[in-house]
């Protein structure tokens, strides 16, 4: 059960800043966290809230000074008025994003960045298969994947949200209600396959995802909503040359974590500032409503993601 409380503000300590928060995303790991299914990592606070929006009201590192407008990942704490985050883990709000709605934006797009360029070596004119396509992560990979000159195919669970998937840059979407999607894939590929596949399920999807991927194809793991165990055939691993790889973020060191930051900056804000992708908000809804927020996310009606201001 989520319900609002008071804490004392926590302190930064060398090297952080302490943050006030104008916006916390909400993430489908903070529903597993309350369902006592996604426990944060040592030393994190327990209080949910993977990625934030706000004014640096404190600072104990020479990157940032106090009033400096921030978006920044973090893991735990979100859910407050105040939170400190590793300096090397802000970035700048990207120009043209409010400041609420800039704290959709680190969560999804570290995540995508890192697998689907950084493991996933997503390239020019390639196709990647995209599933949970209106899902926080599926509109931010479709955006940075049609951005970097991709062709991608992504899945959703209505005609709504497939339209949603077109407007973003999707050249087909496939209603995995009524559609196969192993067999549509092979159709908007010419039965060539696509070359990356990135994947929330997990379970059942496996074995299909391999089905799809064409010689040298990549699976990408990043979810298991449909299961952590699958049962596959390794004869088309040794016979495309696939790779299937997989990574978590949370638990990844401040160090790790600056890294992919930098490299976003580097790769990704000029984008935003370019106004060619930007963080697909559904809603916003009060800190004290975090729990309406939670209950959206679950009954699978949001397009994008929902933020909560303080």
């Amino acid at each position: 059960m989520l319900r609002t409380g008071e804490r004392e503000v926590p302190r930064p300590g060398d090297g952080d800043v302490l943050v006030r928060v104008a916006g916390a995303g909400v993430n489908r790991p903070d529903v597993l966290q309350r369902l006592g299914k996604y426990p944060p990592p040592p030393g994190a606070s327990p209080i949910p809230g993977l990625e934030i929006s706000g004014t640096i009201v404190e600072s104990r590192s020479a990157r940032w000074s106090t009033g400096d407008v921030v978006c920044a990942l973090v893991a735990g704490g979100g859910y407050a008025e105040y939170c400190t985050v590793p300096a090397e883990q802000c970035l700048p709000v990207p120009q043209g994003i409010s400041i609420e709605h800039a704290a959709a934006i680190p969560e999804t797009f570290f995540t995508v960045w890192t697998n689907l360029f950084d493991r996933g070596r997503l390239r020019f004119g390639e196709t990647v298969l995209i599933h949970g396509g209106t899902s926080g992560i599926g509109t931010t990979a479709i955006q940075l994947a049609t951005a970097s000159g991709a062709v991608v195919i992504a899945t959703a669970g209505s005609d709504e949200k497939c339209d949603a998937c077109r407007r973003l840059g999707a050249s087909r979407a496939i209603n995995y209600h009524t559609e196969d999607f192993v067999a549509a894939a092979a159709d908007a590929t010419h039965n060539s396959g696509v070359d990356v596949v990135l994947d929330i399920i997990g379970g059942d999807y496996t074995a299909r995802n391999l089905e799809c991927l064409r010689l040298n194809g990549r699976l990408l793991q990043i979810g298991l909503l449909g299961g952590a165990r699958a049962t596959v055939n390794l004869s088309p691993i040794l016979q495309k040359r696939l790779t299937i790889t997989g990574s978590t973020l949370r638990a990844r060191s401040p160090q790790e974590k600056g890294a992919i930051a930098r490299s976003l900056h580097e790769h990704v804000w000029p984008l935003f500032a370019a106004g060619r992708v930007r963080p697909i908000v559904s809603a916003t809804y009060p800190l004290a409503a975090a729990a309406d927020a939670h209950r959206a996310l679950e009954a699978g009606h949001v397009i994008g993601k929902l933020v909560l201001a303080p």
